[in-house]
């Protein structure tokens, strides 16, 4: 009985303990008397479990906001290909199509491709059909037809289609009246017979014309001055003779993105390849297209290779020449640059295959790889060029077509293939749902900007007092003046549509931390004012991202 009563006693203190020993024991206890208590030591490992639950939780989540962008980025290179590579017709490809797919190749992997010595191609190496695609064939129409001539241009907002820019000019040796319509997601663009119309049609009339879901009733005319200068300047934005692509060296074994960015030494080899596209400059001092290299400072390295084709001038990206950084694996002052270019040139040393998706680009939609065809007897001894290309399924194809077999034996023949195909590519990747998207959005925003600017400088024209306090409309300054002005506002949206992150639909990571907030932090398209000086329209990445600009998506960044 005592013994009961003895243990009815210590219940209490036997709770107190359990509920007290995650913080401190029983003072008139030792700890270890407190440790050696079944309760306690119970208590104990509950609080252990879950403090330790607590901080792996939270070191998961950590590493999930902040974990290596690297081993997000890396391609992992197909099982089997790190023992055996594929290999068809005897002969390794080019270019091998990422696991998940997602990318065309030309020519197709199943296609053999016969590279012996004697292989001559059959067709596709006719410089007269080396033709070079319109970024947009009717941009300098209003330049061309109505510039000249006398013409109104008159604006209108439609419930359904947004805003409206007409321009209406009559040519009256040929009777006829010559109309463009600027609506956001196009241009329209026609001539009709002033027969047609019993009287002179209505500015209404003829955008219906042109557009039977037209739904506005009444255009009002415009009477500023300079409305020719902005509506130029409108039409060409997306008119470019500026491009910038980049170079990348995959030497033998080279299989992830990290050892293809990180090759510094240039052998002779490709020295040969580089002069075959363009020449050597230095950097320094250099006042042509610098395609968003620092040409003041020397921060993006010493020397460029550069060119000119058919009135194009060309910047390229060598990755041996950029900026190596010790102990940066991802190489961003390299990547910064590449990987805010739509097009890549890819010359390897060796017979590694390049894997389509190898670099991890928000902008890189398309790369052409190139190989020496070495000879049979003597290594040294070359055999031409053998040509792949490889671009993102939803860009369409372009040309010039490649020849059957693929190979190129005459230098100049090579140069005037790759620069007219890169050219292409780049315009071809432009119609690839996440630039359209981008470029659509920029339209809509130019569109809107000189609607505004034409009404309001129309109004101050006509002495408007409720327009007086507009701040672009005090006086008739110089149409690029005035922080309200249109030519500004275009050239401010231009670097930032840039592959703005936010309209790509990709969200940025800062400090382990994912925004939505547009990026601009990596547009390095500042050249996009140097692509087009006069209408500047700017054209990314995932580490970078790029300006969708002059190259009209052109990328420069900002």
């Amino acid at each position: 009985m005592d013994d009961e009563k003895r243990n009815i006693k210590l219940l209490p203190r036997k709770i107190s303990v359990t509920l007290e020993t995650c913080r401190r024991p029983e003072p008139d206890l030792s700890t270890r008397d407190v440790l050696a208590l079944p309760a306690a030591r119970d208590a104990k490992h509950f609080c252990s479990v879950s403090s330790n639950q607590r901080v792996t939780e939270l070191f998961e989540i950590i590493e999930k906001l902040q974990g290596s962008r690297i081993d997000e980025q890396r391609c992992v290179f197909p099982p089997p290909l790190k023992t055996q590579l594929l290999k068809i017709g005897g002969e390794v490809p080019l270019v091998l199509p990422p696991k998940l797919g997602g990318y065309w190749l030309d020519p197709p992997l199943d296609k053999l491709v016969d590279i012996s010595p004697c292989t001559s191609p059959q067709h596709g190496l006719d410089p007269a059909c080396y033709d070079i695609l319109e970024r947009d064939s009717d941009a300098k129409i209003y330049r061309e037809f109505f510039g000249s001539l006398y013409h109104h241009t008159f604006i209108a907002v439609d419930a359904s289609l947004g805003p409206l820019v007409l321009s209406v000019c009559l040519e009256g040796e040929a009777q006829r009246i010559r109309v463009i319509l600027r609506m956001m997601e196009c241009s329209l663009h026609g001539v009709f017979s002033l027969s047609l119309f019993p009287n002179v049609p209505s500015a209404v009339e003829l955008a219906k014309r042109l557009c039977e879901n037209v739904t506005v009733t009444r255009f009002e005319a415009v009477s500023y001055l300079k409305a020719p200068e902005l509506v130029i300047a409108f039409d060409e934005h997306r008119v470019t003779s500026n491009f910038k692509f980049g170079i990348l060296l995959q030497k033998e074994g080279q299989f992830t993105e990290e050892d293809i960015l990180s090759n510094t030494e240039e052998t002779q080899e490709f020295q040969e390849f580089l002069s075959i596209l363009g020449e050597t400059v230095q950097l320094l001092g250099f006042t042509g297209f610098r395609g968003g290299l620092d040409v003041s400072h020397g921060q993006t390295g010493d020397d460029a290779v550069v060119t000119s084709f058919q009135g194009r001038h060309i910047m390229f990206h060598v990755a041996t020449k950029l900026p190596f950084t010790e102990g940066d694996p991802q190489q961003l002052q390299r990547k910064r640059h590449i990987g805010n270019d739509i097009v890549a040139l890819v010359y390897q040393e060796g017979k590694t295959p390049f894997i389509s998706d190898i670099i991890s680009s928000h902008f890189l939609h398309c790369f052409l790889v190139v190989r020496k065809i070495r000879g049979e007897q003597d290594q040294r001894a070359s055999g031409g060029y053998q040509v792949c290309v490889t671009a993102r399924d939803d860009v369409p194809p372009f040309g010039p077509v490649l020849p059957d077999p693929p190979i190129f034996t005459d230098s100049s023949l090579l140069r005037q293939f790759l620069l007219t195909k890169l050219i292409n590519a780049e315009i071809s990747c432009y119609k690839a749902e996440r630039f359209s998207r981008l470029e659509l959005r920029t339209r809509s925003s130019l569109l809107e900007g000189l609607q505004n600017e034409l009404s309001a400088r129309s109004q101050c024209m006509l002495g408007d007092p409720s327009s007086t306090t507009l701040p672009s409309c005090d006086g008739l300054r110089g149409v690029s003046e005035g922080s309200g002005g249109f030519i500004e506002n275009f050239k401010r949206a231009i670097r930032v549509r840039s592959h703005s992150f936010d309209t790509l639909g990709v969200p940025k990571k800062i400090g382990g931390i994912v925004s939505h907030r547009p990026k601009t932090a990596y547009a390095e398209k500042d050249d996009e004012s140097e692509k087009n000086p006069d209408s500047t329209i700017p054209a990314v990445e995932n580490s970078e991202s790029a300006d969708l600009g002059n190259q009209q998506c052109s990328h420069e960044e900002s």
